[in-house]
């Protein structure tokens, strides 16, 4: 029996302690409460949760900016393009597209193995909170301790 193929991505501990450590720094920062998460390449959500006291909205933003990144091979907050170009991105997408701060690629050896997405804070906080997240997720691999 030959064995199933998947898509690149974080495993499902990775992608729990990735969200686990974004949310973490949310609160060791004081920010409002964010939702958080993680999908693999094509975009699928791993894991989403959303701190106690988040608003509903944050959930969809939060997949919404991790999509953005994937889509862009950048941070979401990167992202530069005129409205219309943005507009008709959103309609090809369904509304997952937000060229905001939030939203970081996850990495391994230069593959892109998937994206982190936050939302609930200002959007430079969110963009804060999973790329600290996804830092730490590095050092944490390489050193094989808690980072």
């Amino acid at each position: 029996m030959s064995e199933t193929p998947r898509l690149p991505g974080p495993a499902l501990a990775d992608a729990d302690w990735l969200v686990a450590s974004a949310l973490a720094v949310g609160a060791e920062r004081g920010f409002p409460p964010l939702a958080v998460a993680v999908t693999d390449v094509s975009g699928a959500v791993i894991v989403l949760r959303r701190a106690d006291g988040g608003m509903p909205m944050t959930s969809r933003i939060a997949v919404a900016k991790a999509r953005s990144a994937l889509l862009a091979m950048q941070p979401s907050g990167r992202i530069q393009l005129p409205d219309a170009i943005v507009g008709s991105i959103q309609h090809l997408h369904g509304g997952d597209f937000i060229p905001f701060a939030g939203g970081v690629l996850v990495t391994d050896d230069g593959v892109v193995l998937g994206a982190v997405g936050a939302s609930g804070a200002h959007a430079k906080e969110d963009e804060e909170a999973v790329q600290t997240a996804v830092d730490r997720w590095h050092r944490y691999r390489m050193n094989d301790v808690d980072a």
